[in-house]
């Protein structure tokens, strides 16, 4: 080959080398035009897997699927893998006087009496070898091979980059491919009920309602306080449904303005609004296939609940600003802690939206109805701080204890986690005792504040102050005084002789 048209050919090489970012495509390429440069015949370049011990075919001129499917070879085996063995190249004149020739391909078994010459040098990454570019070419015995073999060589090496690319791209393809299984594994495992902590009577209905309505399709809506866990009970459904492979959208109704909740539901179009510079993906659409968990569903505005009324039904919605119809396959999971019975009543919540949610309700019950689980929890979330902050704290004293089973915990599960979080923090021991827990947990006799009168003392005496402070407003007229604390004359007399009150003092 001429000096000059061996330049262009490696000018040709490098542009197509880099004038895609699809990798193959640009692999591809190459062999093309070797094919036409070369009078090759067929061309390929070979990968090793160094974790299988494999070589196989990455990309083919000249070769059919099935043909790249079965070029597979073990290190040493055939001319392929003794090249990559050796980081060396080899010639072969005549391919039919080869014994060593494997033809795993089977690509040359059609012509056979068509003689061909075969070339095929290492690709490397400094010493180590990662793949081979091979080339079959008309046996010519005019042709001087080793030119072939020089040129092969730099085309070998400038190639070399792009086939490393290849090799991170699909190593790190399958770290992907592994870190996305261990995060599913991670998040089934979490969201398992049994994880769920609780092991009183009526948290064991939740766990069997879960159960039976996780292997379901149906519509559940999840009733209880705030911060008794509504969250982790949708999860739980999702990641134990046949639709746990596909995505969990959470959703909370009462977080987003009335105007932007239609839109982060349902999308909208570009310019469908002042601000609508591009389009938007709604949460449905996000959800397809998957679960959609609406969180504090009775805050939702009343022309809202027309439109999601209509995707329970039909499946169907439009984009805010679009005319397009769209349809999703969306599991709907609702939450609220409100009494919704009473909205229906008011009107603030439509009756046929609250019959299609409520196919299924679990009620998840306020701590203070789950006393037993107190301590479940505690120890729970205290191990969990205590590892997250790196403490070595082990357990509760028993007036910490006493202290946790008296509170009635109006915040739920929410307000215990939180209390436990700020014990860790500010204990520097092995137990957390009754000081470290918040004020508020301690009950009159703790802190020393049991009253000091009785309830019938307390009557009294609030009694004498509202009739002292009627008659200085009326002063001293005892029948205005009565109308003014809304009893009988009769009653105020008596009551204010008992209590040795003169009107006229007031007059």
């Amino acid at each position: 080959m001429e000096r000059i048209e061996e330049i262009t050919l490696l000018y040709e090489i490098s542009k197509a080398l880099h004038e895609h970012l699809d990798l193959r495509r640009s692999l591809y390429r190459v062999l093309e035009i070797l094919s036409n440069s070369m009078n090759m015949t067929r061309g390929t370049i070979s990968i090793l897997d160094p974790v299988k011990d494999e070589i196989h075919i990455e990309v083919a001129h000249g070769l059919s699927r099935s043909a790249i499917a079965r070029g597979r070879y073990k290190v040493g085996e055939g001319i392929t893998g003794r090249v990559i063995e050796g980081g060396k190249p080899i010639i072969i004149p005549r391919i039919s006087q080869e014994p060593q020739f494997l033809d795993r391909t089977a690509s040359r078994r059609s012509k056979t009496d068509e003689e061909l010459s075969f070339i095929c040098v290492p690709i490397k990454k400094g010493r180590r070898v990662i793949g081979a570019l091979s080339a079959d070419r008309p046996f010519d015995p005019d042709y001087l091979l080793e030119e072939g073999l020089q040129l092969l060589s730099v085309v070998a090496a400038m190639v070399a980059q792009h086939v490393i690319n290849l090799e991170t791209i699909r190593l790190e393809k399958e770290q992907l491919k592994e870190e996305n299984r261990r995060l599913k594994n991670a998040l089934t495992n979490r969201y398992r009920f049994t994880n769920i902590v609780g092991n009183s009577n009526k948290m064991r209905e939740v766990f069997q309602m879960i159960a039976q309505v996780s292997k379901s399709n149906a519509t559940v809506l999840i009733r209880g306080e705030s911060g008794t866990g509504k969250e982790l009970v949708a999860s739980s459904i999702h990641y134990n449904s046949p639709r746990a492979g596909a995505p969990l959208v959470k959703v909370n109704c009462a977080a987003l303005p009335a105007p932007l909740i239609e839109s982060e539901l349902f999308g909208h179009e570009r310019g469908a609004f002042t601000g609508a510079i591009r389009k938007k993906i709604g949460k449905f659409e996000l959800a397809d296939k998957g679960t959609i968990f609406l969180d504090e569903i009775g805050s939702l505005q009343v022309d809202l609940q027309v439109k999601l009324l209509r995707v329970l039904q039909e499946k169907a919605f439009e984009r805010v600003g679009g005319h397009r119809t769209l349809n999703v396959d969306v599991r709907i999971i609702a939450a609220t802690n409100k009494d919704l019975e009473k909205a229906v009543e008011e009107e603030t919540f439509r009756g046929d939206l609250y019959y299609r949610l409520n196919v299924f309700p679990i009620y998840m019950p306020p701590l203070r109805e789950r006393k037993t689980d107190i301590l479940l929890l505690a120890d729970f979330f205290l191990e969990k701080y205590a590892r997250k902050n790196r403490k070595r704290i082990r357990r509760f004293s028993t007036p910490a204890i006493d202290m946790l089973m008296q509170y009635h915990w109006p915040g739920n599960v929410r307000e215990l986690e939180n209390c436990i979080e700020r014990a860790v923090l500010l204990c520097e021991e092995g137990v957390i005792h009754s000081y470290h827990l918040p004020p508020t947990l301690m009950t009159g006799t703790e802190s020393d504040t049991l009253p000091a009168r009785s309830l019938e003392e307390a009557v009294e005496n609030l009694e004498r102050e509202m009739i002292i402070d009627a008659l200085k407003n009326t002063r001293g007229n005892s029948t205005r005084a009565a109308a003014l604390l809304k009893t009988t004359l009769r009653k105020f007399a008596y009551k204010a002789k008992r209590y040795g009150i003169d009107y006229r003092r007031y007059r």
